[in-house]
């Protein structure tokens, strides 16, 4: 299934259903007086989260949403049925944003949370509301409100708690399957993600950590260049950056591949690139045993790296465990 993260749709809620003119008709009561009901109110929209969706693909398809109508009032003092409410449902992580005026509507990030996006017209009043002492026949009522339309641009952010950088086959697909359940797909040939991945990482029981996997970024991504950018704001919600780097890769140069990435991050999102980022090391398998150290503190010193740096080798698992380790660490002592 493709991947979708964004979708506009039209949202309209119930219209408020009309009161009724009514008079009481039976035999030998000549002047039954008024009994005309009032209108039941429309149904409300509401956008609602819920943890087994994870995109928004379906609204591709189904764009326009119509809460049902209240229905008029009746008579012999009858109401009219209330117009059922409309749960439209979304991923958590939803946002959701009015497409005229562009004001955030809400922000879904717990499963089962609603919002109410169009509110269902208000009853109309039957005409035995308007019987005074002085007004025995009353002729008066009042229409229903009319429906509330509106667009929402629904925007999707996932989750997670560390999020994963780096260009394309830098090894961030191998490093999730090989931490977590999850399994994007990995191959010996070049490509990249095209949908952002999730992995569950558990350390030891009731201690875990969630891992989002985006598509590599390339050069001019935050000017919309490949895949990449579209999803960078996927990692606005984590609170660690992984930065993934092959250490010997066929074309290009580590260190240069590293600084296209910042450079990235600083096009973005200044707040994004000033969050805490670790320097991941990885394929150490490909270099010989002896070499790997000094491969990677020669790639840490011409940086000038300040943070914390960890050297892996995903497709093997080594390093891995105390790489997660840590990152429980630090995800525990900032709660």
């Amino acid at each position: 299934m493709r991947f979708a993260d964004e979708a506009i749709i039209e949202v309209v809620s119930g219209r408020g259903g009309d009161g009724c003119l009514s008079f009481k008709r039976e035999k030998y009561i000549p002047f039954g007086g008024p009994n005309g009901g009032d209108g039941g109110d429309g149904g409300n929209v509401y956008v609602v989260s819920d943890a087994a969706l994870n995109t928004l693909i379906d609204f591709r398809f189904t764009r326009l949403f119509r809460a049902k109508h209240g229905e008029n009032g009746k008579g012999s003092e009858c109401t009219g049925r209330k117009g059922p409410d409309l749960f439209i449902k979304v991923p958590v992580g939803t946002l959701v944003y009015d497409v005229d005026t562009d004001e955030c509507l809400g922000d879904l990030v717990e499963s089962g949370q609603p919002l109410l996006v169009a509110k269902g017209g208000a009853h109309g009043l039957g005409n035995i509301r308007f019987k005074t002492s002085t007004n025995r026949a009353p002729r008066r009522i009042t229409r229903g409100d009319p429906s509330d339309a509106r667009r929402l641009r629904l925007e999707l952010q996932v989750l997670a708690d560390v999020g994963l950088l780096g260009l394309p086959n830098a090894g961030k697909s191998t490093f999730i399957r090989s931490v977590s359940a999850a399994r994007p797909k990995v191959a010996d040939y070049p490509f990249t993600t095209l949908k952002p991945h999730l992995g569950v990482v558990s350390i030891e029981v009731d201690r875990s950590f969630v891992i989002a996997d985006i598509p590599g970024l390339i050069e001019g991504a935050a000017d919309g260049a490949g895949l990449g950018a579209q999803f960078l704001k996927h990692l606005s919600r984590t609170r660690l950056l992984l930065h993934l780097v092959d250490t010997l890769p066929p074309v290009g140069d580590p260190i240069q591949d590293i600084l296209k990435i910042r450079q990235e991050l600083e096009k973005y999102s200044v707040e994004l690139a000033e969050r805490e980022r670790w320097l991941v090391l990885n394929k150490l398998d490909l270099l010989p045993l002896d070499e790997q150290s000094s491969h990677c503190r020669a790639i840490v010193d011409a940086l000038d790296w300040k943070g914390r740096v960890f050297e892996i080798s995903a497709i093997s698992g080594k390093g891995c465990q105390e790489l997660c380790y840590a990152i429980m660490e630090h995800i525990t002592a900032e709660v």
